[in-house]
């Protein structure tokens, strides 16, 4: 079983690219840190907490640098465009970023639509953990975007500056799993 488990991964990373992924710090495989933290959506705040989410499906967990932002609005557009195919295949969207709550509260829907949840991590504790740090700003996070498993274990990961490709590519590694209508 575990040795299907990691085929299936290489061959995930194998059909979306592996030179984009070699990148990330976290690989294929590798254990998922758990965190809780407060977050938000549809402009509503609540806590999350990555073990309950994993319980219902694979969690697309993608950081940004900072909400409002060119680059950042866009990325949470395609993902709110998105999250229904992430969803119809039992796949929850999160967005994370050092930004504190009551930004993203706003965040959550003017730019992601009352579609997904983004969480704060005003202090880059989960960012550090997911070696998700900007390189210039070490407590914003950089635009890196993991696929987990259910098993708590990174599937998928993907960095990079162009905030559609996240969209795509986590979304191919979602649909590689097979979840419940991953056609």
């Amino acid at each position: 079983m575990r040795r299907s488990k990691t085929l299936a991964m290489m061959l995930i990373a194998a059909s979306l690219g592996m030179g984009s992924m070699a990148q990330a710090a976290l690989k294929p495989g590798d254990a998922a840190p758990a965190f809780s933290t407060q977050g938000a959506q549809a402009g509503k705040a609540f806590t999350f907490d990555i073990s309950a989410a994993l319980k219902k499906g694979p969690v697309v967990l993608y950081f940004f640098p900072k909400a409002f932002t060119q680059g950042c609005t866009l990325e949470a557009h395609a993902f709110a465009e998105a999250t229904p195919q992430f969803n119809k295949m039992g796949a929850t969207v999160v967005g994370i970023s050092h930004d504190d709550i009551e930004t993203l509260k706003k965040f959550s829907t003017e730019a992601c639509r009352d579609q997904f949840a983004v969480v704060s991590d005003p202090d880059a504790k989960t960012i550090r953990a997911y070696d998700a740090t900007h390189a210039a700003r070490p407590s914003m996070a950089d635009r890196i975007s993991y696929v987990i498993g259910t098993d708590g274990k990174v599937v998928f990961a993907h960095e990079g500056s162009d905030p559609t490709a996240h969209v795509e590519k986590t979304l191919a590694a979602v649909k590689a799993l097979g979840g419940p209508q991953a056609k």
